[in-house]
């Protein structure tokens, strides 16, 4: 986290949390969701305004953590802005030798573990994270499950969430349940 958040969430420790307004696709995109993209529906069904600025996508990479529940964040100066995931925490790409990078740019460390869904979408658990293989290097990833460095685990994408330790969908989390 950037020195000066810190500094900010000192400085103002009661600023309310925000949600609904970032999303993170299943490519590593993030969206700003003004009142209208929220109106039309839930993330990804509306995604709203793609961000390219890329000063901005930096700090939001350097401050992008999660809580205690699970439910990830930029923290935002002294604000907390939830985001509403696609598919997981991070989008991974694979370089040379299968090593895996984060959409933050972070290195991800070791893979711990390899899991499919009913899909074949491909996740990894790896000491930064759980993250889903970017559609760009699902070939670089069958072939690390060929070559027996990867042994994937199936397992249904509604589990994944509760298996390891994320929320989807920090609005809806905070919905009361239909009785």
């Amino acid at each position: 986290m950037d020195d000066i958040v810190r500094q900010a969430i000192a400085k103002w420790p009661n600023v309310p949390h925000c949600f609904g307004w970032l999303g993170l696709d299943a490519r590593g995109n993030w969206y700003m969701r003004d009142d209208r993209a929220q109106a039309a529906g839930p993330f990804p069904l509306s995604r709203g305004s793609l961000l390219r600025h890329e000063k901005l996508l930096d700090f939001i990479h350097r401050n992008y953590e999660h809580d205690a529940q699970g439910q990830w964040f930029f923290q935002n100066g002294p604000q907390r802005v939830y985001v509403e995931l696609e598919a997981a925490p991070f989008v991974w790409r694979l370089g040379p030798d299968h090593a895996v990078t984060a959409h933050t740019g972070h290195l991800a460390g070791t893979v711990r573990r390899c899991v499919t869904d009913e899909l074949g979408h491909v996740y990894l658990q790896c000491d930064l994270g759980f993250g889903l293989v970017h559609t760009l290097d699902v070939a670089q990833a069958a072939d690390a499950i060929e070559q027996g460095i990867w042994t994937p685990e199936e397992v249904p994408a509604h589990v994944l969430p509760v298996r390891f330790g994320f929320v989807l969908s920090p609005v809806a989390a905070r919905q009361p349940a239909a009785a």
